[in-house]
């Protein structure tokens, strides 16, 4: 190999290494999205790196700009139920629970109370 080509680097070398470092600064991103048990598993990532080239009118300078964007995957939407009935008179909303209130689940631990929904009137 002579010193031209040990001179000779990707394009992904250039900017003094930013572009490499772009890509290094956005792949931690898309790992954590993948270990948060809140996101979808099996669904794909994306980073995508747009290179732009923009010739100058002699052709002998080209300005080049790198973006680098990453496509992750929202959190996993959050599901409740709630049970809604008349109680003393006024309409009330309570979330479901998966036990009884005030009986023990198998690890040992009492149902608490069921929330109830603050419904705000019209003004």
């Amino acid at each position: 190999m002579d010193k031209e080509e040990r001179l000779a680097k990707s394009m992904l070398d250039m900017a003094n290494g930013a572009i490499k470092e772009r890509v290094d600064v956005e792949m931690p991103k898309i790992i954590k999205n993948i270990m948060d048990v809140n996101t979808n598993a099996t669904k794909p990532r994306k980073m995508t790196l747009t290179l732009t080239f923009t010739p100058d009118e002699q052709r002998q300078v080209i300005a080049t700009k790198c973006e680098i964007k990453s496509s992750l995957q929202p959190t996993n939407p959050v599901t409740t139920s709630l049970y809604i009935g008349e109680f003393a008179g006024e309409v009330q909303a309570v979330e479901m629970k998966p036990q009884v209130p005030g009986q023990m689940d198998m690890y040992g631990n009492e149902e608490e109370q069921p929330a109830r929904l603050r419904l705000v009137e019209d003004i």
